[in-house]
């Protein structure tokens, strides 16, 4: 049985230093990111991995007190990114959150006969 625990500890651990170096790449995306769009997937993308972070150092630690605190973090960064999306939505910022759309051609179909 000792072997099993030493497995999940050491997978654990690795899981951890990959959730975190994934992190430090997505604060790079999210400071660098061309527009809008990009830092509001980064930002998402990024509370996506700090639950993961938080469920597995709940599994590691072996207290379920970090599920409560992933389930609450996840709930408010969904409706944070909502919150934020409507807002750049809203202010009419060229973001790059909804494509552009063409201009009526006026050739078509315009005419009297």
């Amino acid at each position: 049985m000792m072997t099993g625990n030493l497995f999940l500890s050491g997978a654990g651990q690795i899981a951890m230093a990959m959730l975190l170096a994934a992190m430090v790449m997505l604060l790079w995306r999210l400071a660098k990111g061309p527009g809008a769009a990009d830092r509001v997937i980064a930002l998402d993308l990024l509370s996506v991995l700090v639950v993961a972070f938080l469920v597995i150092l709940s599994i590691h630690t072996g207290k379920s007190t970090y599920l409560d605190v992933a389930i609450a973090y996840a709930c408010i960064a969904f409706l944070g990114t909502i919150a934020l999306v409507r807002f750049i939505h809203k202010s009419g910022r060229k973001s790059g959150l909804h494509p552009p759309q063409s201009a009526p051609d006026s050739t078509k179909g315009g005419s009297d006969d």
